[in-house]
Order: structure tokens, then C-alpha cells, then sequence
């Protein structure tokens, strides 16, 4: 029934990260996928040394072989590879990873700003390339992981109109806040829980870059559509085609609320069966080639 764009998996379980999770076997991934009515999933490697321990292409591959028809592989890419230049080529690494049977990267994280040259590089060599890619967003440098932006996306805003063949997928809190417009400053980077009363930046790049998509996963997603389940409706329905589902399930415990709610949408006849297919599955078919 769906499609996963967003998971995680380590073919052992590990120390803890992040003070609390121990990261999902594929195994236990696959566990959950069966109560959740999951297919399929992208797996996406963690390699930023901002907060979680690196794991490699190779381990994302591996796991991908060993279940072909359930994981669907994503490489990851440090824009400071290579030569930390903003002339680095990368694209002979994507290009390699992408003939191993990788279809796009993610999730990358570093803690620079989205116009630091060789995030730049690293986005023409995507586009180039031919990958999407999924991204985490941070609202401040150091302390913590993702790319930063101001508030109003104007860094991610620049990067769509520079790389008009890329599609870019939004992802975290720092994006999916700005869903609506912002009480405070510091509601940019958490979950805030108001209505929408009007529309954030969010909607409006959706509607000015069709490169632009949306990654429905985690609490910032999920937050996204819940804290005004009546916008969400009109915000599912305009960008049917560009918004994917997805859980970014990290530990073997870990809710996914997602699912109940797309599906209550659709038994309620708020969203119809073929919006609720889009964004399920068939948007992520058609986006990877699938």
C-alpha cells in the first residue's frame, strides 16, 4: 500500500546515537513495514559526523541486495569529499553509485548553509547526475546537524532556481514549519501546534518551483498536516503530485502516525482514492523510476 522515501537501517544494532536510539536492523524495519502495510522503503545512509556515527554506501547496498524487493537504495555524499573544494567531482562518485543501482541521495545533513559552495557543487553534480535529493534542514551552525537556512527558506529558494532539473525534497522541521505563517522566530526550528491562519513560505515555493517536492515524514511532517488537518486537506490535494509519504523510522519502537492519518483521510473521503495513491506510492514510483 505504501511507498517509504524516508528509513533508516544498520545491519547490526549499534551503540546508542543521539543519546537514545539504537538504529533499526533491516530486519525489525521489515517487522514494522508488515504492521504498517509498508512494500517498500529508500534507505537512506547516515555519513555526517555532526551527530550520528557514518555508515557507509556499501552497508546501504549490501542490505539493498540481500532484500531487492523491499529496499530501494539512496547514496550519501559529503560535499566536502574529495578535496573539501567547491570544485571537488563529485559527480564521478555519484555516477559510480548511481550505476550500483542508487536512485538519488540523501539524507544529507551536514551543518553548512544550503549556499556554501560546495553544497552548491554538490547540487550541480545532483542535478547533473541526475538524483533527487532529500535533505535536513537546521536553523543554526553548530550544535547540531543539517543545512542552514534563514527563516523564509531564501538560501533553499536561490539553490531551486540555480538547479531548475533538480528535485529537491523537504525535509524537517525548519521546513515544514513554514507550512504557516510563524507566530515567533523560534517556532522555525520545533513543532509548532497553532492552526494555520495563513500561509507560511512553504506553500508558496511549492507553487513557484516544480522542482520542489515534499518528504511527509518524521514528527516535522507529520506536524505539518495534523496541526490543521482542514489545510492539510487543500495542501495534499494542490500538491498531489510533488508530496511523497514516508517515516523516517529510526528505532524499532517508533510511532508512525503518518499512516493512520492519510488513511483516515481517505475512509472519510477528504482525500480520494487516487490522491491518497499519489502520494502512497505512486509518486515515488514515478519519481525513481521504479
Amino acid at each position: 500500500m505504501f511507498i517509504d522515501i524516508h528509513a533508516h537501517a544498520y545491519k547490526k544494532i549499534g551503540p546508542k546515537q543521539d543519546g537514545r536510539i539504537h538504529f533499526v536492523t533491516p530486519e525489525q524495519l521489515l517487522e514494522r513495514y508488515e504492521e504498517l502495510k509498508i512494500e517498500k522503503a529508500c534507505l537512506l545512509p547516515l555519513i555526517g559526523p555532526e551527530v550520528y556515527l557514518p555508515e557507509s554506501n556499501e552497508e546501504i547496498l549490501e542490505i539493498a541486495e540481500r532484500y531487492p524487493d523491499r529496499f530501494i537504495p539512496f547514496c550519501n555524499v559529503d560535499p566536502r569529499a574529495l578535496s573539501n573544494s567547491p570544485d571537488a567531482p563529485l559527480g564521478d562518485v555519484l555516477r559510480y553509485y548511481r550505476d550500483q543501482g542508487c536512485k538519488g541521495i540523501g539524507e544529507l545533513m551536514p551543518n553548512l548553509p544550503f549556499l556554501d559552495p560546495r553544497v552548491q557543487n554538490l547540487f550541480k553534480h545532483a542535478q547533473d547526475v541526475g538524483f533527487p535529493v532529500i535533505f535536513d534542514i537546521s536553523t543554526r551552525i553548530g550544535g547540531t546537524y543539517g543545512l542552514y537556512d534563514d527563516q523564509g527558506l531564501p538560501q533553499l529558494e536561490t539553490t531551486l532556481q540555480r538547479f531548475p532539473r533538480l528535485i529537491i525534497l523537504g525535509h524537517g522541521p525548519a521546513f515544514w514549519a513554514e507550512i504557516g505563517r510563524l507566530e515567533t522566530p523560534a517556532d522555525r526550528g520545533s513543532y509548532p501546534r497553532y492552526p494555520i491562519h495563513e500561509e507560511g513560505v512553504v506553500p508558496k515555493l511549492f507553487r513557484r518551483y516544480p522542482n520542489l517536492y515534499g518528504d511527509l515524514s518524521a514528527g516535522s511532517g507529520y506536524n505539518a498536516l495534523a496541526r490543521d488537518p482542514d489545510y492539510a486537506v487543500r495542501f495534499l490535494n494542490e500538491f498531489q503530485d510533488r508530496l511523497l509519504f514516508g517515516t523516517d523510522i529510526c528505532r524499532a519502537d517508533q510511532p508512525a502516525p503518518q499512516v493512520e492519518f492519510l488513511l483516515g483521510l481517505k475512509a472519510s473521503g477528504k482525500l480520494s482514492e487516487e490522491v491518497f495513491r499519489k502520494i502512497a506510492r505512486e509518486n515515488a514510483i514515478r519519481l525513481l523510476g521504479l
